[in-house]
């Protein structure tokens, strides 16, 4: 195959196929003009990659996930635990952004919308933080 069949049966951009070449994630034969010749194998690993960054996943814990799921005597506790890691990430990120929301959604409503020139949006967003305290001890 080549990239652009890969391309359009992955779903991923060539751009996309070449860059996870240029970093080793996967390694397309070569044919004698040069042209990547690109295996079932290598269509499998790149729709592998495209789930696991579809799912969040930094190219890192994609690295990791295809050396196990290559791995035959790999333990389902070490993938357990690095989806594990990446859910609590995945949490946090919505904890801070439901905060976000929460002080948007208040200061939106707070806010009169009209010809005046007061907005709390804008107080707010001018406030300065107090210092931080110095440690203890």
């Amino acid at each position: 195959m080549n990239i652009n069949e890969v391309s359009k049966r992955s779903g991923l951009p060539s751009k996309t196929i070449r860059y996870y070449e240029e970093i080793g994630l996967i390694t397309p034969l070569r044919a004698a003009n040069g042209y990547r010749a690109f295996r079932e194998r290598d269509l499998h690993k790149l729709a592998f990659l495209g789930r696991a960054r579809a799912l969040g996943f930094t190219i890192e814990d994609c690295r990791t996930l295809l050396a196990l799921y290559e791995d035959s005597t790999r333990e389902s506790a070490q993938v357990k635990a690095l989806a594990e890691g990446h859910l609590q990430a995945i949490d946090a990120k919505i904890a801070q952004l439901q905060s976000m929301r929460a002080t948007l959604a208040h200061l939106v409503h707070r806010c009169a919308g009209d010809d005046r020139p007061d907005c709390p949006i804008l107080d707010d967003l001018a406030l300065v933080p107090p210092p931080a305290a110095p440690p203890a001890g």
